[in-house]
């Protein structure tokens, strides 16, 4: 007998952004509802909303628990917290709306913890929102961390031709830099290769950028914080067999991974990351956080406020990123 596919707790994110709108075009999409059973955590009322502008037939059921929920075509099912009111602007900061967000992502993570939920997919919140409401977090990985006691997680984003996991994510280049050390180096490696193996990935092949341009050229650039904060971690990481390769240019590592000469590549600091995998595809991105206890993925893309309410937003990156957090359950 088949093993029933994954229950994937989904949640709406920002009610005035395009959550909504992209959390009900995923979950209509067949490929999806083959792979996982999706319920969502946020607002039945505001999915219906988003429903009629996207033209959608679809029945958005409130269930009070994953245990009541019904897998059929057509049948969103709604773990309704009904926290926001039926006025809710479109395309506006809310600390409604952000507090909103805030417990959507808690109950989530509750019901991951506890296994009713096999893993977590989330729609994108508004920092800004979620700051006015009074919940001070960088992000859905920081937040997420510290809902579930854990110390230290990586951000993974996942294009269509590259992955790219991240040493260090939301903070100032300045501080970045002083933050790399090769412990963290170490162990944000590790937590990629655990993933990519999981995954599949028998032997995965990791490239690590360096900090300064050109990976320092033999000192040319920089004070030697290759030499001092990456090729330490490097040595320690080869020594266990794990094929990792740098520190690379970070203006040609990214290139030798889309060819398929790497299965993940190691960033240093956000923009370092996330600029190439946004132009490879913000559409089909996937952000997947790395090092939780609960499986979490989420759309590689932000709220949208200028295009919310419109209809316009494009599913796609929601559809991956349940597809990955599919995989990712085994």
């Amino acid at each position: 007998m088949n093993s029933p596919t994954p229950v994937i707790a989904v949640t709406m994110g920002d009610g005035a952004g395009v959550g909504p709108e992209v959390t009900v075009g995923a979950l209509l999409d067949p490929d999806v509802a083959g792979r996982c059973r999706p319920v969502v955590i946020g607002d039945a009322a505001r999915l219906r909303r988003a429903a009629e502008i996207l033209g959608a037939e679809t029945e958005i059921v409130a269930v009070d628990s994953i245990d009541d929920a019904v897998f059929a075509p057509g049948r969103i099912n709604v773990v309704d917290l009904g926290l926001l009111p039926a006025d809710l602007p479109w395309g506006e900061v809310s600390p409604v709306a952000g507090d909103a967000a805030f417990h959507y992502i808690r109950v989530a993570s509750e019901l991951a913890t506890s296994g009713a939920a096999q893993a977590i997919c989330t729609a994108p919140l508004n920092k800004e929102a979620l700051h006015t409401a009074g919940h001070i977090f960088p992000g859905h990985t920081e937040l997420l961390a510290h809902l579930t006691g854990t110390e230290e997680v990586s951000m993974m984003l996942a294009a269509p031709t590259m992955k790219v996991i991240h040493v260090t994510t939301h903070v100032g280049l300045l501080d970045a830099v002083a933050k790399i050390e090769p412990g963290l180096v170490e162990r944000t490696v590790r937590r990629g290769y655990r993933t990519l193996r999981d995954s599949g990935v028998e032997s995965p092949r990791i490239g690590v950028c360096g900090i300064n341009p050109h990976a320092g050229e033999n000192g040319l650039f920089g004070y030697g914080e290759e030499d001092s904060k990456i090729v330490p971690a490097l040595e320690n990481l080869r020594a266990d067999g794990i094929d990792a390769q740098g520190p690379l240019p970070a203006d040609t590592a990214f290139f030798l991974a889309t060819r398929g000469e790497y299965d993940l590549i190691v960033a240093m600091y956000h923009d370092q990351g996330h600029g190439p995998v946004k132009v490879l595809g913000i559409e089909t991105g996937v952000n997947i956080t790395v090092g939780l206890p609960v499986i979490r993925t989420s759309v590689d893309h932000g709220t949208a406020f200028d295009i919310a309410g419109t209809g316009k937003a494009s599913a796609d990156s929601m559809v991956e990123a349940l597809r990955q957090a599919a995989n990712l359950c085994g």
